[in-house]
Parts: C-alpha cells; sequence; structure tokens
C-alpha cells in the first residue's frame, strides 16, 4: 500500500504545533489576505514564515502556502512580496487558483499546488495543468471511481509535473463542505458585498431560510430549514478505498477551526492511514475514532460525493454537534522541569481530581490528559476554584501564554 501525505490546516501557532505533534505530514496555511481563509481565521503575517518553515523542517513537515483567491491588478505586487518571501524562508510550494499566481511562482521557482477552485475533472485538464504544477486537488464532486480512473491514466500515460515526477493526486478527506461547486460560491457578495472568492464569506448557506412562492404567497414547508448547509465529510470509514484509488495527499479542512480540532482529527487520519498500511485498518478502531471525531467541532457527518449515493446531505443546525466543549478556566504560570509540574491560576468555574483538561499555546499546540491528582495553594486536595493557585504532573512544557480548559460533555439537540 502507497504512503498518503497526510495535510492539515493551520489558522495561528497553536494549530500549527498542534499538526505537528499528532503526525501530519504536512501543512498548509494562509498569511494575511488573498486565502479562501482570510475572514475565518487569524492567518500568519509575512513575517512568521521563517518560523514556520523552520518548526516543519524539523519535524521533516512540508509546508504549503494558500494563494487560492481571484486575484486582482491590485493584488499583484502583493503576490509578488509573498512568493518571494516563502522562496527565501524555504516553504515547500504555494497552492494556487489564479493563473497570475501559478505563472508567477513558476517565474520564481516556487512549486505550485493547484487549488480545488479549478475545478479539475478529467485527465486532460490534468495534463494541462502539469506543465505548470507537481500536485493537483481535483474537484469535491467526484467520486472515488473516477478519481481512481485519472490516477490510473496518470501513472499509465506517465503524465509528469516541472519536477519531473508523476503528476500527485490531492483530494479533501475530512471537514466543512460547502453547497457551492468547488467552493465557488457568490451568495456572500451578493448580500453582504463580502466575496468568499477572495476569503470573506459570510456564511448565508448555514442560515435558516423561509422558501416563498412569489406569485401566490404561499409558504413552502420544509423537512429541513437548513436546505444549504451540508453535513461535514468524513472519509475514515471508508479510507481503505480513498487510499485504493491511487491519491498521494489527504486534505483535512479547518483553518477556522480550534487547535484541539487540528490534534483530534490529524491523530485519527494518522492512526487510520498508519492501520491501512500496516494492515490492521479495521471496523473497531473505526468505530473508535468516529467517536472521537464527534467530540470536536462538526455539522454531522457523510461521505460527500466519493461514494456516488444520495446527494445533498444537510445540516439540521446552524452549529456544531460535537459532543464536548471546552471552557475557560486559567491560564499557566510557570513550570517546573524536573518534576514536570505545571503550575496555573484558575480564573473561573472550578477544577476537580477526574477532569479532563486541555492546555493550548502557540509553542504548547494542544494537549489534552485526565487530572489524577494536583496541589491547590501548595496542599493536596480534590477540587479547586476561582483565584486558587494549582499544580498538576504533566508529560509536557508549559508556558506563561498557555491558556487552561475544561472538557466538558456537550448536550447537541436532535
Amino acid at each position: 500500500m502507497q504512503n498518503i501525505e497526510l495535510m492539515a490546516p493551520a489558522g495561528n501557532f497553536e494549530s500549527l504545533q498542534a499538526a505537528l505533534d499528532n503526525g501530519a505530514d504536512s501543512i498548509y496555511f494562509g498569511v494575511e489576505q488573498l486565502n479562501m481563509r482570510a475572514r475565518a481565521s487569524i492567518n500568519f503575517t509575512l513575517d512568521d514564515l521563517e518560523e514556520i518553515s523552520n518548526r516543519c523542517k524539523a519535524r521533516n513537515v512540508r509546508t504549503y502556502l494558500t494563494l487560492n483567491t481571484i486575484i486582482y491588478d491590485h493584488d499583484l505586487s502583493i503576490i509578488k512580496t509573498l512568493i518571494k518571501r516563502a522562496k527565501d524562508t524555504d516553504i515547500s510550494a504555494v497552492i494556487a487558483m489564479d493563473q497570475s499566481v501559478i505563472n508567477m511562482a513558476r517565474e520564481l521557482g516556487v512549486e505550485v499546488h493547484i487549488s480545488t477552485q479549478i475545478n479539475i475533472t478529467n485527465i486532460e485538464t490534468v495534463k494541462f495543468y502539469a506543465l505548470f504544477a507537481d500536485t493537483m486537488v481535483l474537484s469535491r464532486e467526484l467520486s472515488l471511481r473516477q478519481v481512481k480512473k485519472i490516477t490510473e491514466q496518470i501513472e499509465k500515460n506517465q503524465i509528469k509535473g516541472p519536477s519531473g515526477k508523476l503528476v500527485e493526486i490531492e483530494i479533501f478527506g475530512h471537514g466543512a463542505l460547502c453547497m457551492a461547486v468547488s467552493g465557488k460560491c457568490y451568495m456572500s457578495l451578493h448580500s453582504h458585498n463580502s466575496s468568499a472568492n477572495r476569503g470573506a464569506c459570510k456564511q448565508n448557506c448555514r442560515k435558516k431560510y423561509t422558501v416563498i412562492d412569489q406569485e401566490t404567497g404561499f409558504e413552502m414547508e420544509l423537512d429541513n430549514e437548513y436546505i444549504m448547509s451540508p453535513k461535514d465529510l468524513c472519509t475514515i470509514d471508508f479510507l481503505d478505498q480513498v487510499a485504493d484509488a491511487g491519491i498521494k495527499v489527504l486534505k483535512i479542512e479547518g483553518r477556522g477551526r480550534a487547535p484541539e480540532y487540528v490534534a483530534k482529527v490529524i491523530k485519527c487520519y494518522r492512526e487510520a492511514i498508519d492501520g491501512i498500511e500496516a494492515g490492521t485498518y479495521n471496523k473497531e478502531e473505526v468505530i473508535s475514532w468516529m467517536q472521537t471525531l464527534e467530540t470536536v467541532y462538526n455539522r454531522g457527518f457523510w461521505n460527500g460525493y466519493y461514494l456516488g449515493q444520495k446527494l445533498g446531505e444537510w445540516s439540521n443546525g446552524s452549529g456544531s454537534h460535537a459532543t464536548q466543549k471546552k471552557v475557560y478556566i486559567g491560564k499557566g504560570m510557570h513550570y517546573f522541569p524536573k518534576p514536570e509540574i505545571g503550575e496555573f491560576k484558575i480564573e473561573a468555574f472550578d477544577l476537580s481530581i477526574g477532569d479532563t483538561i486541555l492546555v493550548t499555546g502557540p509553542t504548547t499546540g494542544a494537549k489534552e490528559l485526565q487530572v489524577e491528582e494536583m496541589l491547590v495553594n501548595d496542599e493536596k486536595l480534590t477540587a479547586a476554584t476561582k483565584g486558587d493557585s494549582v499544580t498538576i504532573p504533566l508529560g509536557f512544557r508549559i508556558r506563561p501564554s498557555d491558556k487552561l480548559y475544561k472538557i466538558v460533555e456537550n448536550k447537541v439537540e436532535a
């Protein structure tokens, strides 16, 4: 079984570190504007590129800068600056959909990956973009049968990119799906003058709507009010079939999601990919992974278009269906390296022995564990409350900038 590159999202350093700690092979991220999550996530700055590159190279993880919006004339100088800086800091590749970005990256000698917004659906289009790119994300609307046909033809016809290697095919494996064809939507632009194709989607499709016949005034009765909000994609329960389709890169969606989302999703898919390669992937493991995936942000899951089943599985709410949520309770104060103990200041709510906690930070990433023992104001107690100083044995270093959360059950309306 071939190796599949697991590609993780990073909207900030917390998520980036969470991805690195949980087995990502590559990271994709945006820098300020001109990426498809310009509004939804914090994004990095130009000055962050060197640290991103250094952290990832230390783990032998590839780095991909997303420049996949439509581009106007006034953007061109910024694009050139971004690509030059990416090259100077040894970023692995840029992800692009506009021909200006593709051409500029080629001129500057930076590897290009073709974004899903190009909407590649056939082998002839693959042949065309092989003149410019080594990796291509296929249209989200293809079935696995169609994907496999394309990968087989790449092998049969020896279609190679600028590097001289066979073109690699990438597909989306998990996360939010959009009602529009490969993410190209104009609803937000029409309603708020905020272009989704410039990374500023207002997510109109996630809201409730009433459908009224303009001629008669008749209001249609709908079984599901969220008729434009798809459930999230999940492929972990048929990942063996995904691997059999010949894809080289599995992309996890979620640059606007929290670091614990990145940590858990990447960990599950890492284990699943490794299990397929080792021959240990099985139904029992899938059930366990699904339970873990349900604990973090999701709108419910479906298989997308890959298996050719009935299209359009819509969510029944505007928010998350996660079975767990995090509650902020304090911040990191000090770390004692020899005993591996972290000190926290409790600033809200309470903490007790047996609670599950989450620690997040730009260098720490997202670490989750159960509290088995603690000192409260230097006394061995079973509970702490607002204002207390708490020390907890940890298997990792914390920093003063770290945040402490308690993980609690989340009651989701059916």
